[in-house]
């Protein structure tokens, strides 16, 4: 049923790819060194990186509060946030630690296990964030006006739903990313050669990151915190 793993390169070419667009030079394999300026001019995490390389993720970036993840009403407040109101929530997502035992390994379910392709890559990129599905579907409609049901997101990774330009948006807006990054990535078109993600996006989707090891209750905790911020 997939459509993508004849189009999917290898590893390396994955990496020089996404080296080309941020003007580096790719070696294989990577060093640490490479793969952290990679991080910092593209926008992406040094986890997301090590997936585009098929490299080993460490086990303790799969832990997680499955009952979690962003919610639509802190996305929304963050948006809605000045520079200032967004800084000061993320120094506070940056210092919740969750309760020791309360996250656990995640493990994909039957429905989550994806044939290789770009689409699957982008899904595992957000899982990293503690986003299954419903999440991505929620937060990418509200970062980018790319409203799709779960399903469609579910249809992206599995590949039996092509990654068009609309998607290409959507995802980059999720990841916080430029699209021309993920263009030259997936080898998608891009829709508009448009600027970069607007400050509230890039930022919010540093906070989609932070929060990605905190419990259901602590993003509750944050998501008031973000209100009281907006009424300040």
């Amino acid at each position: 049923m997939a459509m993508e793993p004849s189009t999917y390169p290898e590893p390396g070419v994955r990496l020089a790819r996404l080296a080309g667009a941020v003007g580096l030079s790719a070696t294989w394999p990577p060093t640490d060194e490479f793969l952290d300026v990679l991080a910092e001019r593209t926008g992406l995490r040094t986890h997301d990186l090590l997936l585009v390389a098929d490299l080993p993720v460490p086990d303790t970036a799969w832990l997680f509060d499955e009952r979690a993840g962003a919610s639509g009403s802190l996305v929304s407040c963050s948006l809605d946030l000045p520079a200032a109101g967004r800084r000061l929530l993320r120094v506070r997502a940056r210092s919740t630690t969750a309760p020791a035992g309360t996250l656990t390994p995640w493990e994909p379910r039957p429905h989550e296990r994806y044939p290789p392709g770009f689409g699957s890559l982008l899904l595992r990129m957000l899982a990293l964030r503690n986003l299954n599905w419903l999440g991505t579907a929620k937060v990418m409609c509200l970062m980018s006006g790319v409203c799709k049901a779960a399903s469609t997101i579910g249809a992206v990774g599995r590949g039996v739903k092509p990654l068009d330009a609309e998607m290409l948006d959507g995802f980059a807006a999720t990841l916080g990313v430029p699209v021309a990054v993920l263009a030259e990535l997936t080898g998608v078109r891009r829709s508009v050669a448009g600027p970069e993600p607007a400050p509230e996006v890039v930022d919010t989707a540093m906070l989609v990151w932070e929060i990605r090891h905190v419990t259901r209750d602590q993003e509750s905790q944050l998501a008031e915190y973000a209100r009281t911020l907006g009424r300040d």
